[in-house]
């Protein structure tokens, strides 16, 4: 039986962080940890253990996959369709959830015309 993304969610705000580093591309896991930390303005900082344990399960659920690196001495992974499919989903889900807080005007309304 084939699997659906949002069976696997809601994910964890770090598994998230990574599925969004492996979205823009291939990555090993050192370059994962600093971009994370720079994506969040060092809000998330992952531990080794905690990064490669998220990983372990990325590759476990088939949402990516380890592939060759520029250096020999580092592993690399990409996302899998089914990774992103995942990613995506979760983004949505996140996406609804400020909505809501929008609506109740938890938080401000986006101005017009900004992204």
């Amino acid at each position: 039986m084939p699997r659906e993304p949002a069976d696997l969610l809601p994910l964890t705000p770090a598994m998230f962080h990574v599925l969004v580093c492996l979205a823009a591309g291939d990555r090993h896991g050192y370059r994962i940890l600093k971009e994370v930390e720079a994506r969040t303005h060092g809000a998330v900082s992952l531990s080794t253990g905690t990064l490669y344990g998220i990983i372990k399960r990325l590759l476990d659920e088939g949402l990516a996959v380890e592939v060759p690196s520029d250096d020999e001495r580092r592993r690399a992974y990409r996302l899998t369709p089914f990774g992103r499919a995942v990613a995506r989903a979760e983004a949505d889900r996140l996406e609804q959830l400020v909505s809501t807080a929008r609506s109740v005007r938890l938080l401000p309304t986006r101005a017009k015309g900004r992204t």
